[in-house]
């Protein structure tokens, strides 16, 4: 075969050819990007995660309310004030039926169907117990209530006289009394009678009807009005003619009693509805009559005066008194929290604090007479006009006065407040509260983190760098350390360095550096033997250009995660050991504050469920924002495009 090809036969000639770019330059098209850094790179990333950057908004919006909210809010968090506990949560005025400061009290059935709630006070035409001009919206049953219970705001029912299988000396059934306390003088010139009502009703407790007797003793003489009996219905007892009938023309200091046999095998009772004593004739007789009632219920509630006397009144029983059947009227209201403490009503102020508004300028008064002479000169003098007044008997000194001014004034507002959250048992803003203990729990967070993190890589890089013995000897050394629970730990830290913070830091540190040290351990493992930092190593590259440019930037995103996770999970650890009673002291915690409200989960559900959102959405903010620096900060996505 001939070396060169023969073209003659083809006809082809020099001047066949010509240069294609006889004026231009071979060369490559010129890079239009822009070279991006590793920083950029992973911003863009970062971004790209719509999940992880909500995250980060939320989380940088509860950073940002942990640091402004103690330094601008005007409420105190470590000063209590009893007044102002438990105010519901409140942005809109009140009656707007929804976060407006109102506590709605509905009347309820128990499981057992018996009724509960708040009785209405028929004299006061109030909830009983409740302020009249924080009440609205006020809805009273038609029908009364029957209860057992003598409730001051009951009336009607039965006085249930009860014989418990009481037994004599010798093991028979006794006798039980019902008498009354006031004695009386009766004689045979007048017209005594007494008005009894009964009944007859069954099953009232566990025990029968039983049989009773009415007597008029003085000690000495008896006169059976009402012979043993099984007549529960109403009658009438003439205590002249049972004088005349025995022989009597008077009774000094008579008593009346209703007697009731015992059974030996059941408890028996009888139910008197009202015994009414009345006398016509020329002499008084005010005693006699004052001796009866005609409301069982307000009989029962008759109780001894300071001095220790009891009432005429008053009836004495060596039985069980208790009452039946008395009639309550339970309702259902809105309760305005904010009125009751901040409201305008009855105020008391010193000597000292009157004579401080006229000091101030913002009124004038003579001592003498501060009521007849009390001037307001300004808009900010909580008091308007003064309705009573009150000297020293001995020395004539004004001691205070009482006038109808805003209570919120006297407590130190200008304007009546609005706490966003309500107020805790102390009366402390729950909102104020809530984020200065996140502040200080933040703190002490991110201050465990990062010393955990730094201590943690180094501790981490060697063990997983060196490996051999010195791996051997430094994971042992964990081992060891994380053989005692940080429970432990914590508590012999509190009793021998006490119970601050820097205690709190250092114990969550003895212990918490070691799972950083485990992953970092771990990364390093996985990427020492990678063929591009064996490549390294073959150039000559040193010890530390590997660990710091290409072991370690790989390891990155997982141990930051890991670190950035610790955060919250001190949080938690602070509130963990606030629940066992362990949590810091003298500081706002988040943790103190959610075991302080623990025990009014039930009556007051938002001391617990808004610092429970708020420790819900840190927990996720965190996660997402330690998600998304993982992905982020991972060298092997970098470039990537989804």
């Amino acid at each position: 075969m001939n070396d060169k090809m023969d073209f003659s036969k083809y006809n082809i000639t020099e001047s066949s050819f010509r240069f294609v770019q006889s004026d231009g330059k071979i060369s490559d098209d010129k890079l239009s990007t822009k070279r991006t850094s590793f920083s950029q790179d992973a911003f863009r990333r970062f971004c790209k995660n719509k999940s992880s950057v909500v995250g980060a908004i939320v989380l940088g919006v509860l950073v940002l309310l942990s640091l402004l909210v103690p330094l601008f809010s005007p409420y105190a968090v470590d000063v209590v004030s009893a007044p102002e506990a438990f105010l519901e949560p409140k942005l809109f005025n009140a009656g707007t039926g929804f976060w407006d400061g109102t506590r709605r009290y509905e009347k309820k059935t128990n499981l057992d169907g018996s009724p509960s709630g708040v009785i209405y006070d028929r004299v006061n035409e109030t909830p009983a117990g409740f302020y009249k001009n924080a009440v609205f919206d006020l809805t009273v049953d038609e029908q009364p209530t029957l209860i057992n219970t003598a409730s001051q705001y009951g009336s009607g029912g039965y006085i249930v006289l009860e014989n418990q299988k009481i037994k004599n000396a010798d093991g028979t059934p006794a006798t039980v009394y019902l008498a009354t306390n006031g004695a009386f003088a009766l004689h045979s010139a007048g017209k005594y009678t007494v008005s009894v009502e009964m009944n007859s009703q069954q099953a009232v407790f566990d025990g029968k009807l039983g049989e009773y007797r009415v007597y008029l003793s003085d000690g000495t003489t008896q006169i059976v009005l009402k012979d043993w009996s099984t007549d529960y219905s109403s009658y009438v007892l003439d205590l002249s003619k049972a004088l005349t009938d025995n022989g009597l023309t008077d009774l000094a200091n008579a008593k009346l009693y209703f007697e009731l046999k015992g059974d030996a095998d059941q408890s028996t009772f009888v139910l008197i509805k009202k015994c009414v004593f009345d006398y016509v004739g020329d002499d008084e007789a005010t005693d006699f009559t004052s001796c009866g009632f005609s409301d069982a219920t307000q009989m029962i509630l008759i109780a001894k005066d300071a001095a220790g006397n009891i009432p005429d009144g008053y009836w004495v029983s060596n039985g069980r008194k208790g009452i039946f059947a008395s009639e309550v009227y339970y309702c259902s209201f809105t309760y305005d929290t904010y009125e009751v403490v901040y409201g305008e009503r009855e105020v008391t102020y010193t000597a000292s604090e009157l004579r401080a508004f006229r000091n101030s300028g913002l009124c004038d008064y003579s001592d003498e007479d501060p009521k007849g002479t009390f001037k307001k000169l300004s808009d900010e003098c909580p008091i308007s006009e003064i309705s009573t007044q009150s000297f020293n008997s001995r020395t004539g000194m004004l001691m205070d006065v009482t006038a109808m001014a805003p209570n919120y004034l006297k407590l130190g507002y200008k304007s009546m407040p609005k706490f966003l959250l309500g107020t805790d048992a102390s009366g402390i803003d729950v909102f104020t509260r809530m984020f200065t203990g996140l502040q200080t729990s933040m703190i002490l967070g991110v201050c465990t983190a990062t010393f955990c993190f730094l201590f943690g890589l180094v501790w981490g890089s060697v063990s997983g760098y060196f490996g051999g013995t010195v791996d051997i000897c430094m994971e042992r050394f964990c081992d060891i350390l994380g053989g005692v629970p940080w429970i432990v730990v914590m508590t012999l830290a509190i009793l021998h360095l006490g119970n601050n913070f820097f205690t709190f830091f250092l114990a969550l540190c003895m212990t918490g550096w070691m799972s950083t040290a485990a992953r970092t351990r771990t990364q390093f493992y996985r990427f020492k033997g990678s063929e591009y930092v064996l490549a390294s190593r073959t150039l000559g590259a040193g010890d530390m250009r590997l660990i710091f440019k290409h072991i370690l930037p790989n390891s990155l995103g997982t141990i930051v995660t890991s670190s950035v996770l610790m955060i919250v999970s001190t949080i938690y650890s602070e509130s963990t050991l606030a629940y066992l009673n362990l949590g810091l002291q003298g500081v706002q915690a988040f943790g103190v504050m959610l075991a302080d409200n623990q025990q009014y989960i039930q009556s007051y559900p938002y001391l617990i469920v808004f610092p429970s959102v708020i420790m819900a959405l840190l927990m996720i903010s965190f996660n997402l924002f330690g998600n998304g620096l993982r992905d982020a900060l991972n060298p092997i996505l970098r470039g990537a495009e989804e």
